[in-house]
């Protein structure tokens, strides 16, 4: 179906960080802005696993993308799946409907990436949207409650074991929140059973924790977590996960009725179709204003993507990049239209940090490195001006403070389908019976289908 207004079209898929940000970015551009995700809501990711370790309820992190451009007059929100792309014909294919484009933005994010072995989300759940948190949430609870009932020693152990794989940001911030969380909170809810004495174990290939920092802050990382409780194995690889637990190479086994995936991500389905040149992980290799060589109206950005910057910096899969990149493919296309070079992607690195813990942290800015309890605050500071900045919400960021400081409060719920009676049989039973999508991805075959529904016409 063919544009009929005058205004160039510019399509964006994925409302995550860098396709939002495009989109706001144009709010007063002479354009039409339609933006699809398959999700009806944008995610701040950075706080997932506080979703997934009951911090956190899923509306404090998430805000429908509706709400968030229903001022802009030149910005529609679409629902559904992207499911193609016709480069050639500036065409993007959403539920098997055909939508025109003049300027295409790309920024459906990453997937979960198992290596090959793709059997083990099925006892291992990644966390890359909400429902994958939830997942996390009640497979975590269930498990406290199995062993609140069982009366073997060696099976309560195994129901308190939990397995984190993958030593970066997101695997160190999950096993220090299941840690606190058994310590601190759940400690005083049951009463057959004493939660503190839950093992958690953080499961890293490599020979350090947190690569992407330098030694000392991963050291101090290492350090922290050990301190709440965390067991941080390291250059082991492993040679299956089951329903039972990990086994490593060397053939021994670590039971566990809950393991979590923390240990890579690739590109999506979408990032394979568009038949352009790609890394080893699947990202989509553009050139340094974000735009697919030979497409100079097609950008992808975020975790997509693979940039390198004007100054040689490989730009990083976080969310502050994103947010520049989305910024900076908006000021391309006004460029574009107003006859302006566009220029080249420079990178400006606010810095990164990670957080183990209530007080403990790492963090590194420019030359300046922090951990500890100062790291922490600098991390708590910058995360919510992010959510305040966004959501304008203060009360709520007010309520969520107080629950995070004051251990008062918490998303305990298990919301699932499972029931009382499959506790006593919680490993397996708990497992999910497929990968979930990756949230904001707007790609075909990342899900199961979804039911029919009545769209109006996309052009």
């Amino acid at each position: 179906m063919a544009t009929t207004a005058r205004e160039p079209h510019v399509v964006i898929v994925g409302g995550g960080f860098g396709g939002l940000n495009a989109a706001k970015a144009l709010g007063d551009a002479p354009v039409r802005v339609t933006l699809i995700d398959r999700t009806n809501h944008h995610l701040f990711q950075p706080l997932l696993y506080q979703v997934a370790t009951a911090s956190l309820s899923p509306a404090d992190i998430a805000v429908p993308i509706r709400s968030v451009l229903s001022r802009q007059r030149n910005a529609r929100v679409l629902l559904g799946d992207v499911t193609g792309v016709d480069l050639a014909g500036r065409r993007v294919t959403v539920d098997g409907d055909p939508l025109d484009y003049d300027f295409l933005i790309l920024a459906v994010g990453a997937t979960n990436n198992y290596f090959g072995h793709e059997e083990w989300a099925r006892f291992a759940p990644a966390l890359k949207n909400l429902d994958e948190a939830l997942t996390i949430r009640e497979r975590m609870l269930l498990a406290f409650e199995a062993a609140e009932r069982e009366e073997d020693p060696a099976a309560r152990r195994r129901l308190l074991t939990f397995v984190v794989i993958g030593g970066g940001a997101t695997g160190v911030e999950m096993a220090g929140a299941f840690a606190e969380l058994a310590r601190y909170i759940l400690a005083r809810d049951f009463r057959a059973l004493d939660p503190s004495l839950s093992r958690v174990l953080l499961v890293e290939i490599g020979a350090r924790i947190l690569q992407a920092f330098p030694e000392s802050l991963s050291a101090s990382a290492e350090e922290q977590l050990t301190s709440l409780g965390v067991e941080v194995i390291k250059g082991r690889r492993f040679r299956s996960i089951d329903e039972q637990g990990v086994e490593f190479e060397d053939g021994e086994r670590l039971p566990a009725a809950t393991v979590i995936w923390a240990a890579g991500v690739r590109g999506t389905p979408l990032a394979h179709a568009l038949g352009v040149e790609l890394d080893r992980v699947g990202r989509v290799k553009v050139g340094p204003d974000c735009s697919l060589p030979g497409h100079p109206n097609v950008f992808a950005i975020g975790d997509m993507a693979a940039l390198r910057d004007r100054n040689g910096v490989d730009v990083p899969g976080l969310s502050p990049a994103a947010i520049q990149e989305g910024r900076f493919v908006a000021r391309c296309i006004l460029g574009d239209l107003q006859g302006r070079p566009r220029g080249q992607f420079a990178y400006l690195d606010k810095g990164t940090m990670a957080t183990i813990g209530r007080s403990r942290a790492i963090a590194k800015v420019g030359r300046l490195q922090m951990s500890g309890t100062l790291a922490w605050l600098a991390w708590l500071a910058v995360h919510v001006l992010f959510l305040i900045g966004f959501r304008n919400r203060f009360t709520v960021m007010f309520a969520w403070m107080w629950q995070y400081i004051t251990f008062k409060r918490g998303a305990r719920l298990i919301t699932g389908h499972t029931t009382r009676t499959a506790l006593p049989a919680a490993a397996p039973a708990l497992a999910p019976s497929a990968p979930r999508p990756s949230a904001g991805s707007a790609v075909a075959g990342a899900s199961p289908a979804a039911p029919e529904r009545a769209l109006p016409p996309l052009a």
